[in-house]
């Protein structure tokens, strides 16, 4: 069975900083991205960040382009979002995610690790 269990979520204020964690168990198959989404109160959920299997390519929302950095290791199937210099606007579920080579579609999904951004 597969599992992703996010960690790292929490509060802080407004320029602060927090990393998140996912752990990922289970076999999802191979070359797959991950990614991290969100999704705030009456908001539709959006991508933050992913990265391809291999690491060497990744995608940012422009709102967090130069904040926040995704990260994978693959020997301990996990995956990162470190992010900085937070704003109220980034208050949310995140919630990691795997998928497929293409970074389209996402199969597998966490259970969501809340971060509340204060100013």
């Amino acid at each position: 069975q597969v599992q992703l269990v996010e960690s790292g979520g929490g509060s802080v204020q407004a320029g602060g900083s927090l990393r998140l964690s996912c752990a990922v168990s289970g076999y999802i198959g191979g070359s797959n991205c991950m990614g991290w989404f969100r999704q705030a109160p009456g908001k539709k959920r959006e991508r933050v960040a992913t990265i391809n299997s291999g690491g060497g390519t990744t995608y940012y929302h422009n709102s967090v382009k130069g904040r926040f950095t995704i990260s994978r290791d693959n020997a301990k199937n996990t995956v990162s979002l470190q992010m900085t210099s937070l704003k109220p606007e980034d208050t949310a579920m995140y919630y990691c995610a795997a998928g497929g080579r293409s970074c389209i579609a996402f199969s597998y999904w966490g259970q969501g690790t809340q971060v509340t951004v204060s100013s």
